[in-house]
């Protein structure tokens, strides 16, 4: 077991019940200070985890599975574990533990406030009793129970629970639900409950709009010589397309993982890919059905290539796979959502008001960002949290565009009009403006949706980019302070590498104050403007904390610290393979920005062919180094779809890599439908 979950990158760690404790480890398992690899990282964790269970509230009985891990060019480590209590999953029960260059452990991340100690994991409820306890209060169509799982529910109290799933239709009908519901597997009564599908406007703010005109067309000029759309709300912009047979075109993005655009045709039930006959799109309204399409790919490529560039992350999931945007869903269908797949868009009013604008379609991507970063969960502080990411990203995605169309602000969902006068739905600069929001921290939180608590996150954000006065709007502060802002690029890198590195699933404000002061540290060093910074902005929205005044000099700032995170390079063009006997076709992939080699490279190849027996596959590095990965062996029925480890630690990661095939034998062609890279 061990050897398998190692090959997949999971590894358990398992403290059982009568296992000694090690001594701490200060060794580096790496070797001195050299920057270790995903193997090397996981092994200075294994032993952390083994040598430090107070500072991960561990107990007996416990496993540990290790999941996402970071390493940074500095040779530090951070990886994420779930925990299991004596055979259940921990809700609440997920920690980062850190290690420094050295491979010395540095701390842990944990989202648990008390270790558990459980008398019994025996239930007083069945499993249908909690299904029935936990249908009483969804509100609307329910279609089904998903399951019923046997938890310890680690917040705020460590207490044996049922977490049961449902699924169904929210109570306007067309808003799928996907709602978990925690129930005490003692007593019967429901503890918590919330939704996995993350919607743009919350019920309250649909409820009060007012009948809303139509987007205004753009303009049709500058449209590019390749594959070009005209937007609802982008205007003419480049995109990225497929072409199929027939000389047409997908709506499908091959330089970004294959994000795929898809309608739905105002029903709910199948979303068809996009095509066009001559890779011109839209016209700029919403009579030309393709139009809302070219803003929801456009906005996706304009996400990807935030993330990419700013935060060398490739997808929004880390693993170089696009996500399907689905336009034209639903009938006079108001909102737009993210369902842990997909992001989905309805028309608005009148099937005439397509909820695409950009920072919309960022929003609700960055929900799945988040999701795959930290699992932020959808209650308490944590909502906000999540919603206040999804509002910052949005925004950052918008000014990372420069489209004249819609320039960068911190206005949220303002192009969409939902209430016909141009006002936005959520104002990052004081959220109060909204009549719902909170400028300030307060706790308890009465029953808000997680829009409304985002406020202090929002408020925070924009003190750390732009302070209080010096912006372009005024942002007074909860506590009468003056703030001054650090600019939005140092703002948004502290963001993601808090919520990378530090934050947990039940993440509260109070320790998200701790957890952006150690990303500040961990990007410009302790004391310094962008540390002070974060503290000014956290009182300044009456998050307060336990950390210490700054009255010296800050340390010096460490050395280029962006998380080097595994990284997806990928080809999706399909390449036609000539037939034997010398046929012969490459595929190239450009690696950049990747600092270091693996042991462990992945290579994930997909091809087509009618006798992969005739095939040699091989993957060449950039220096010309081949490594043979398939000789004219046995493939799966009609193809080749398989992924290799190679070692490749002794080359160059930077360059062109490219994967050659060739066919030996005639009469049966094929083709290479894809083929990626994992570091």
């Amino acid at each position: 077991m061990r050897s398998m979950l190692a090959s997949t990158g999971i590894i358990a760690v398992v403290l059982g019940l009568a296992a000694g404790v090690p001594t701490a480890a200060q060794g580096a398992p790496s070797g001195g200070d050299r920057v270790p690899d995903r193997a090397a990282a996981l092994a200075r964790a294994e032993q952390a985890v083994s040598a430090h269970r107070a500072a991960i509230k561990g107990v007996d009985g416990e496993k540990y599975i290790a999941g996402r891990v970071i390493i940074d060019a500095s040779g530090a480590s951070h990886t994420r574990y779930q925990r299991t209590y004596r055979g259940l999953p921990v809700r609440g029960g997920d920690f980062v533990v850190h290690s420094d260059a050295a491979g010395r452990f540095a701390g842990a991340d944990v989202a648990q406030p008390d270790a558990i100690s459980l008398p019994s994991i025996t239930p007083k409820k069945t499993a249908g009793q909690a299904a029935d306890a936990a249908k009483q209060g969804f509100e609307g169509t329910l279609t089904g129970v998903l399951g019923s799982t046997l938890i310890v529910d680690a917040v705020p109290t460590p207490r044996l629970a049922w977490q049961v799933r449902l699924s169904g239709t929210r109570a306007d009908g067309q808003t799928p639900s996907k709602e978990n519901v925690i129930v005490d597997a003692h007593t019967g009564a429901v503890l918590q409950r919330w939704d996995d599908v993350r919607v743009f406007i919350p019920s309250e703010q649909l409820t009060a709009a007012a009948a809303a005109p139509g987007p205004v067309a753009r303009a049709a000029a500058g449209v590019p010589a390749k594959g070009s759309g005209l937007g609802i709300f982008n205007g003419a912009v480049p995109l990225d397309t497929k072409p199929g047979s027939g000389g047409s075109f997908a709506l499908t993005d091959p330089s970004r993982g294959d994000n795929d655009t898809c309608t739905f045709g105002n029903n709910t039930n199948l979303c068809s890919t996009l095509w066009d006959a001559d890779n011109a799109w839209g016209n700029g309204t919403q009579s030309d059905r393709n139009s809302a399409g070219v803003d929801a790919h456009y906005g996706a490529a304009q996400t990807w290539d935030y993330f990419r560039t700013v935060h060398r992350r490739t997808g929004i999931r880390g693993d170089g796979k696009g996500v399907r945007a689905r336009v034209h869903y639903g009938w006079n269908y108001t909102n737009a959502f993210w369902d842990g797949t997909n992001v989905t868009f309805g028309d608005g009013r009148d099937n005439a008001n397509p909820l695409v604008a950009l920072d919309v379609v960022a929003h609700e991507l960055s929900h799945g960002l988040t999701d795959s970063l930290a699992g932020l969960e959808y209650n308490d502080d944590a909502g906000g949290l999540n919603e206040a990411t999804s509002d910052i990203f949005g925004s950052m995605v918008e000014f990372a565009a420069n489209n004249v169309n819609d320039p960068g602000d911190y206005d949220i969902g303002e192009e969409i009009n939902l209430f016909g006068d141009g006002r936005p739905l959520r104002y990052m600069y004081q959220p109060s403006l909204d009549g719902r929001s909170f400028d300030c921290y307060q706790f308890p939180w009465p029953d808000y949706d997680p829009h409304y608590t985002s406020g202090p996150g929002n408020h925070f954000f924009y003190l750390l980019a732009e302070g209080s006065s010096g912006g372009p709007k005024p942002s007074p502060t909860c506590d009468g302070s003056t703030v001054t802002g650090i600019g939005r690029e140092r703002a948004a890198r502290i963001w993601f590498r808090a919520l990378d590195a530090h934050f947990t699933s039940t993440e509260s404000y109070r320790k998200a104050r701790q957890d952006t002061l150690k990303a500040a540290a961990d990007l410009y060093g302790t004391c310094n403007d962008e540390y002070r910074a974060v503290q000014a902005a956290w009182s300044a929205v009456n998050v307060s904390g336990s950390d210490a005044v700054c009255t010296g000099p800050g340390d010096p700032p460490p050395g280029e610290l962006p998380p080097v995170e595994s990284n997806y390079f990928s080809n999706t063009n399909r390449i036609v393979i000539p037939d034997g006997p010398i046929g012969e076709a490459e595929s190239p992939i450009t690696v950049t920005d990747q600092p270091t080699s693996p042991r462990d490279l992945k290579v994930k190849v997909l091809i087509y062919h009618g006798e992969p027996r005739d095939l040699v596959v091989d993957v060449i590095a950039p220096d010309g180094t081949v490594y043979n990965v398939h000789n004219r062996g046995y493939g799966y029925y009609d193809s080749i779809d398989k992924t290799y480890v190679l070692d490749v630690s002794s080359k160059q990661p930077n360059g062109v890599w490219k994967l050659r095939v060739r066919d030996r034998s005639s009469r049966d062609t094929g083709s290479i439908a894809s083929w990626s890279l994992q570091f």
